[in-house]
């Protein structure tokens, strides 16, 4: 008789989504994340500083290690809101891990990163319209587009004009992205429904990501900002993690039925 035995990579995934209860599993994904993430910040900080080449390979192991962890944190949620929104969140952060990787790799390949980055928001805004529409609370919306807007007004003379055009519609995608998810929670909070948390949960994500990428592009068109990778990278994670995290339902609807 032949015996076939399973990968290492498959019984980690059968470990992590069927013998692990949801909140231990979530548990143990965080600490995950939460040591990846400070790895790439430790590495990228010290590698900036002129240390050896050593820091940089931590980074560049670290960095989407840590977003991958977080991929799987979305796409091991105990009972999502939605398969759709999960699938969408899930696609979304793919996307962010392509632009991790592009703008890690030597090469000049910017426009590239920002086209995946760009691709994962608009991913993300597909998942919020799952349960929502543009016209809920136009007024936050309307309030993180003119934060967007404003920012990039202060960012325009230090900009690169061939990078005018890119930078800008990524602009709006992002303001985008940050005030639907506002706006779905205003929404959701105001209904009191069983998507009100994982909207919030979403909200922060999206005010996070925001934050992130404005203090991405003040230290790269205008000035170093003093411990810009932390910065950048804390709030870069921390908005990963609560959009993934946002898949999950609230804490009184995890026997609830998933939507299809």
């Amino acid at each position: 008789m032949i015996w076939a035995y399973p990968s290492p990579g498959a019984c980690m995934s059968a470990m992590i989504s069927t013998e692990l209860p949801s909140r231990q599993r979530s548990l143990v994904l965080g600490a995950a994340v939460s040591c990846a993430a400070s790895a790439a910040i430790l590495g990228g900080a010290m590698a900036q500083s002129g240390a050896p080449t050593g820091w940089w390979w931590l980074h560049w192991i670290a960095k989407p290690l840590a977003t991958v962890l977080v991929l799987a944190l979305a796409c091991f949620a105990a009972a999502p809101i939605s398969r759709r929104y999960q699938a969408w969140v899930a696609a979304g952060i793919v996307c962010s891990l392509i632009g991790d990787v592009l703008l890690m790799l030597p090469q000049n390949l910017f426009v590239a990163g920002l086209v995946a980055f760009l691709c994962g928001h608009a991913c993300f805004i597909a998942a919020f319209l799952n349960d929502s529409g543009l016209a809920v609370r136009p007024s936050a919306w309307l309030a993180c587009l003119l934060v967007g807007g404003a920012n990039l007004y202060l960012l325009w003379p230090s900009i690169p004009p061939a990078l005018h055009v890119p930078v800008a519609v990524y602009g709006l995608l992002l303001s985008s992205m940050g005030g639907l998810a506002v706006a779905r929670a205003w929404f959701h909070a105001a209904m009191a429904d069983r998507l009100a948390l994982p909207a919030r949960r979403a909200a922060l994500g999206g005010v996070l990501f925001m934050l992130s990428d404005s203090l991405l592009a003040w230290d790269r068109f205008h000035a170093a900002l003093p411990l810009a990778t932390l910065w950048i990278l804390g709030s870069y994670y921390a908005a990963l993690w609560f959009i993934a995290r946002s898949v999950m339902g609230g804490e009184t609807t995890k026997t609830a039925s998933a939507m299809s």
